[in-house]
């Protein structure tokens, strides 16, 4: 009997792991995003932005229907592309001069 309760109690925390990783790399794609945002990548990265935030909808569908390391990895890959997209951003307005003329090579 005490074999079945440590089983059952295991069991029962081994299941909520899923929803609580899923939901934190959501929520760290989220802060991704809003500072790629921040940084203008939406203009000055259109491709990362898109990838971005095409990834992130889909972790967030992946864990509705409770596939939460579907969901894992898909906002794992919405980060990565949102961090790319605040790069290259960031790199793009700083190489522009003011009054947003690219400088001469």
């Amino acid at each position: 009997m005490k074999k079945l309760m440590a089983l059952v109690a295991v069991s029962g925390t081994l299941t909520a792991c899923g929803p609580v990783k899923s939901t934190a790399n959501i929520l760290d794609a989220e802060v991704q995003i809003q500072a790629a945002r921040t940084a203008g990548a939406e203009k000055l990265a259109p491709y990362e932005w898109t990838a971005a935030n095409l990834y992130i909808g889909k972790a967030r569908e992946e864990v509705g229907y409770s596939d939460y390391q579907a969901g894992v990895d898909f906002a794992v890959k919405a980060s990565r592309y949102a961090n790319e997209a605040r790069e290259k951003a960031m790199a793009v307005a700083g190489s522009t001069e003011p009054g947003g003329r690219t400088p001469n090579p």
